[in-house]
């Protein structure tokens, strides 16, 4: 496989020294970007593995920069991707602030690229997943198509999506009728053309109780526009609600897991989380007091204990 470097912006990421990222090409055309840190300090071959981080929907490589050093002080490389549609892969609507996939298992061709591409790079082995939000059903799904890792961690996974009861039956109208009166690429009600960072003021916002990681996401933003995305198209929408419904309907891989659901969740479905991790053999949910959707973008002591317990089982399984 040729190795095509990307740009990496590492001045924002504060993630670990050397960090680098590539260009991959996926099997449909489509290009995205794969960023992958080692621990700093660490001689190749004492490194305790690799964790593949599968990010949330609007996120990029350069947020998980201090998730990789968390997980380098406890002897992990990471690697992160930025999945089709943000970051800086490739857009595929015009207007690229519009969140956007054609269909949610496209995603997965997203995860091939990105283990062929870890596979080249020879990431120290055993792999192990950290799936945030989106990148919970997308995780879930590759864990259930055989992605090669020994133990797997996810926070505030998109299991189900938080819609009022009431607006239910409106959201799978929209998405049924969206293809017959075009609209179909039209933005989601309720969410805005900015990314959420840049429209919300921190007080009050559904993402994390810690100030200065809500400013560092800001100033991401700020210093790099293009990595921007605002809110998901009605098709996206569609798309996720009928990939969660797909996944409730399928047993839980034989994979040791923990799941971190805060306890001021407002973002994602938290009984479909509950039900998920209830017929789990051997999984663990972790209830994190204090936490909002964002679990590894909260204070120290929130993060210290996630990336503590995460790491133990990692740990625990690398054999």
């Amino acid at each position: 496989m040729e190795l095509t470097p990307a740009p990496y912006f590492r001045d924002i990421a504060e993630g670990p020294e050397g960090g680098v990222a590539h260009w991959v090409t996926c099997e449909d055309g489509l290009r995205i970007r794969v960023g992958h840190w080692l621990p700093q300090g660490l001689l190749r071959e004492a490194v305790k593995g690799t964790v593949l981080i599968f990010p949330g929907r609007t996120e990029y490589i350069e947020k998980y920069g201090p998730s990789a050093v968390d997980l380098g002080k406890r002897g992990f490389a990471a690697l992160a991707v930025d999945w089709r549609g943000q970051g800086l892969a490739d857009r595929m609507l015009e207007d690229r602030r519009l969140g956007h996939v054609d269909h949610f298992p496209d995603f997965q061709r997203d995860v091939r690229a990105t283990v062929k591409l870890a596979e080249a790079l020879e990431l120290p082995q055993p792999w192990f997943l950290l799936a945030h939000s989106m990148g919970g059903a997308i995780g879930l799904r590759a864990l259930i198509e055989g992605l090669p890792v020994k133990a797997c961690a996810f926070t505030g996974p998109m299991w189900g999506i938080q819609i009022p009861s009431a607006m239910r039956p409106v959201a799978r109208v929209l998405g049924t009728l969206a293809p017959i009166l075009g609209f179909s690429a039209m933005r989601a009600p309720t969410t805005t053309k900015g990314h959420y960072v840049q429209t919300a003021p921190y007080e009050g916002n559904t993402l994390t109780n810690d100030a200065d990681m809500y400013r560092f996401m800001q100033e991401q933003l700020e210093a790099e526009p293009d990595l921007t995305l605002g809110g998901p198209t009605v098709h996206w929408l569609s798309e996720s609600l009928q990939e969660c419904a797909r996944l409730a309907a399928l047993p839980s891989p034989a994979l040791p897991c923990i799941t971190f659901l805060g306890s001021d969740e407002q973002i994602v479905n938290a009984e479909a989380i509950h039900n998920r991790m209830r017929r789990w053999p051997g999984g663990e949910l972790d209830l994190v007091q204090g936490a909002q959707h964002e679990v590894v973008m909260e204070g120290p002591a929130i993060r210290r204990h996630t990336f503590d317990r995460m790491c133990a089982l990692f740990v625990q399984y690398r054999g």
